[in-house]
């Protein structure tokens, strides 16, 4: 029964690792799509606001580039943070309810395990109590 328990453990072990690389991978790609949106969108603002600028005077058009490329940076900033805040929030979120199944799992295991040893071991003790009586 040690044997099988400890199978069974290490099937369940495994099988998290599986999962979590699982997990691990979708949110690596999640992350270089977004990564990825955001570089297309930027490059598509830069581009708008490059055109405008040229329009206007050298000293202007200076000024207005270094105030967009300040501010393109700080909200390239701030959503890579609150991506990464929310893929962390998410991934959290999935080992909680991964780890919550786990032992869930495990307890009905160890209780089905625990059942047949009663079984077992009362299907044992007749037997014992038969022989002696047969004696």
């Amino acid at each position: 029964h040690e044997r099988e328990h400890d199978r069974e453990i290490s099937e369940l072990a495994a099988k998290h690792q599986e999962e979590m690389e699982k997990l691990r991978a979708e949110l690596k790609e999640e992350q270089r799509h977004l990564l990825d949106e955001l570089r297309q969108q930027m490059a598509a603002t830069h581009r708008a606001e490059h055109e405008q600028a040229q329009l206007q005077s050298q000293t202007l058009h200076s000024l207005e580039l270094e105030a967009l490329r300040l501010t393109l940076n700080n909200m390239h900033t701030s959503q890579l943070e609150l991506t990464q805040s929310n893929l962390r929030k998410e991934k959290e979120t999935a080992l909680v309810e991964l780890r919550e199944m786990l032992n869930d799992k495990r307890a009905q295991e160890v209780a089905i395990l625990q059942s047949r040893h009663q079984l077992e071991w009362e299907k044992i003790r007749e037997q014992c109590l038969k022989e002696k009586e047969d004696l």
